[in-house]
């Protein structure tokens, strides 16, 4: 029974740090905010899709996913970040 207790309590507070962070602003959202247009907003756009994809992939390799869980998982990564 107290191996179950640490198993949950050992869970929650593993899980607390993601819950935490509040969801960063779309590049989309960032762009329109900062009131860009033609190129500057592509040059914008294109920077923060890179960005974006860098930091889906570290994620997924730190959730160790490989394949078509990866691909998948970075897809809509990369999709929310960009806003598109």
């Amino acid at each position: 029974m107290r191996t179950l207790i640490a198993a949950a309590l050992l869970c929650c507070v593993a899980a607390a740090p993601s819950m935490a962070q509040a969801p960063a602003a779309s590049c989309k959202a960032s762009a329109t905010e900062k009131k860009l247009a033609g190129a500057a907003q592509t040059s914008f756009m294109k920077k923060c899709e890179t960005d974006a994809k860098a930091s889906c992939d570290k994620q997924a390799a730190d959730k160790k996913l490989a394949g078509a869980a990866k691909a998948s998982f970075t897809k809509k990564c990369v999709s929310d970040s960009v806003g598109a």
